[in-house]
């Protein structure tokens, strides 16, 4: 029997434990705090990059200070959750994401532009490694699949910080708008931080342990980490390839407005968050693996419909079955990854999945140079079907604990 029939009948006579709960709670506020903080800086590059006189390559050399920052970091903070736990981590990377958000503002020329932006992608890849690491022990607690749901409050953080920054950009200056998301950081985090320091994190399983659950060797866990990190980076992939392309393949190929254009990603993020609300039940109900492969297939069809659709209503429909396809592979993986191996795994997944959303949009831009942009982007459905086709494969290891 699939472990994760046998957690949901355990966990069925058991009476609810109110401290799991609050954490629980509190665990979701990050995850949207997360998402809020980080797409109130993303609707504002255009005003920093106006304020900084970068050029579309001083700026894209500056972004990259959030990935260096984020995927250095990510492995050093598996390190400090296994030594200080990952409660007290993720109130620390809290704090430092909002008080490096009101940086970039005070930056005057791209190179201290990509300094601070080393500083608040630090602290970006701690919080979602210190978090999902969290997570991962307070599923195993519950014992139910609800991984998803976290990831559901990300997505829709994003979307409301995302559309507070579009509806205040023409009012408030970047400087303004970021210090205040500092303030609603702190305040957030001072809400919800007592919580996680007052309880320490459910005993993970120990990685020795998980080794030996997963039919292996230590180093043979670390494949397996490696393995769903890779579908993490799959599904990332695309998310990163609609958020900087979806736009230019509705306007550019199929000729739709700007508002309609515009409207192709928030489409893709809404129906993400609307899979990833659902995800918990799909999970009881389908479990893992058939989640995973159901969800890359799914992807893959709804992709090869967005990029080749003669039609701009045909490609949003793809759009939107995309996002229903992708919504719980990355939190699948992640989970499964921090099951095996703790910390260290959810920080190697992590950085993999990270490395998908950055190579993403080049990878995308490269192809389209060489051939067009709708064949570039059927290089989502690839990937989405190889997610599927690994979920398959490691079926015996995605399936227990």
């Amino acid at each position: 029997m699939p472990t994760l029939n046998k957690l949901r009948a355990a966990g069925s006579h058991q009476p609810k434990d109110p401290d799991l709960s609050r954490l629980r709670i509190a665990l979701t506020v990050f995850f949207g705090l997360d998402g809020f903080v980080f797409a109130g800086w993303v609707v504002r590059i255009p005003a920093i990059k106006e304020q900084t006189g970068a050029s579309a390559s001083a700026l894209g050399l500056a972004l990259l200070g959030v990935s260096a920052g984020a995927v250095v970091t990510m492995t050093l903070t598996g390190r400090l959750c296994r030594r200080f736990g990952s409660h007290p981590v993720t109130v620390v990377c809290a704090v430092l994401l909002a008080l490096s958000i009101a940086l970039p503002p005070l930056t005057r020329t791209p190179l201290t532009l990509g300094a601070v932006l080393l500083i608040f992608g630090a602290a970006y890849g701690g919080l979602n490694v210190a978090m999902n690491s969290a997570a991962v022990d307070l599923v195993r607690a519950l014992r139910r699949p609800v991984m998803p749901s976290f990831h559901a409050a990300f997505s829709l953080g994003g979307m409301i910080g995302a559309g507070l920054g579009g509806l205040v950009a023409g009012g408030l200056s970047p400087g303004v708008h970021l210090l205040a998301l500092t303030f609603i950081g702190l305040a957030v985090t001072a809400a919800a931080a007592p919580t996680l320091l007052r309880r320490p994190a459910p005993a993970p399983l120990p990685e020795s342990t998980s080794a030996a659950r997963s039919d292996g060797s230590p180093r043979h866990t670390r494949w397996i980490v490696v393995v769903f990190g890779l579908i993490a980076l799959c599904t990332a992939y695309g998310e990163g390839a609609l958020a900087d392309w979806g736009a230019l393949h509705l306007q550019d190929d199929l000729h739709a407005g700007p508002g309609i254009a515009a409207a192709g990603y928030s489409l893709f993020a809404l129906t993400m968050t609307v899979g990833r609300l659902s995800g918990t039940l799909l999970l009881e109900r389908l479990g893992q693996t058939r989640t995973l492969v159901a969800g890359g297939a799914t992807a893959a069809v709804g992709m090869l419909a967005g990029a080749l659709a003669p039609t701009v209503w045909a490609a949003l429909l793809g759009f939107a079955v995309t996002g229903l396809g992708l919504a719980n592979i990355f939190p699948v993986a992640i989970e499964r990854a921090g099951a095996l191996a703790g910390p260290s795994g959810v920080a190697t997944a992590s950085t993999l999945g990270y490395g998908g959303l950055l190579l993403g949009p080049p990878m995308i831009g490269f192809m389209a140079d060489w051939y067009s942009l709708p064949v570039a982007l059927t290089s989502v459905a690839a990937l989405a079907a190889v997610s599927a086709a690994i979920g398959f494969a490691v079926r015996g290891v995605s399936t227990r604990a």
